[in-house]
């Protein structure tokens, strides 16, 4: 079994001021779209399995972040 551990929560970010506000919100959805796919990617194919998931749902779940 596998465990991601993220350092930090998953809140709703607050509405963006500006700009700047949303570029910072968007590199952080990339980040954790990145990450997300490097954690799932480095799990064996049985621990996918484990876990319901198969190499050709990386992308997808990665999207949902």
């Amino acid at each position: 079994m596998a465990l991601v551990d993220t350092p930090r929560a998953h809140a709703p970010a607050p509405p963006a001021q500006g700009v700047f506000s949303r570029l910072i919100e968007a590199v952080i959805s990339w980040n954790d779209r990145r990450a997300t796919r490097n954690a799932l990617a480095r799990l064996s194919d049985r621990a996918l399995d484990d876990i319901g998931l198969s190499r050709g749902d990386i992308d997808r779940i990665a999207r949902r972040f």
